[in-house]
């Protein structure tokens, strides 16, 4: 494997687990303020980033490259509100998406097939990634201050279930 894309993809899984330890800490932050149903949606999310991360970690082992872990930096603790934290996470989340395309740019230029197939699924899942977090943060805006409103879409964020990423199965 080049060794700009073994670099990129190592970057790639510090920032997976990054993501994933950055909801941990908004699913505490919400559960910690009695918003359960948000609390869920986070920790949920914080086991999808995980499987984002061992996929890369599996494919960079599949194709005798060296996994490099690196220390996670630390995160935020406190959102003073969903609004807050959702916006935080569309930004995130668009990082993310620059950063897989990045490796897909990479994977290209080097004719690294495999690696561009691998990125497929990642572009695909960023997408969706982008998208329910601009679905979640257009709610809160419409929510504004009401009360009501909040405590319906914290109890629709309860019902989010995890499911295995289908690339680990």
């Amino acid at each position: 494997m080049n060794k700009k894309i073994e670099d990129a993809i190592n970057a790639q899984i510090n920032a997976e687990l990054w993501s994933a330890y950055l909801y941990l800490s908004m699913g505490t932050n919400f559960r910690a303020k009695g918003l359960d149903g948000i609390a869920n949606w986070f920790e949920v999310q914080f086991k999808e980033e995980q499987d984002h991360a061992m996929i890369l970690y599996k494919y960079m082992q599949s194709r005798g490259a060296r996994v490099v872990l690196k220390p996670i930096a630390k995160v935020e603790t406190e959102w003073k509100s969903p609004l807050e934290a959702f916006e935080d996470t569309l930004a995130h989340e668009q990082k993310v998406t620059a950063m897989i395309h990045n490796i897909n740019k990479l994977a290209i230029e080097a004719k690294d097939y495999a690696t561009q197939n691998r990125m497929v699924w990642f572009i695909d899942e960023q997408v969706e990634e982008e998208e329910e977090a601009e679905k979640n943060l257009s709610a809160v805006k419409m929510i504004g201050d009401n009360p009501l409103g909040l405590f319906m879409f914290d109890k629709e964020l309860g019902a989010r279930e995890y499911h295995q990423a289908s690339a680990l199965k």
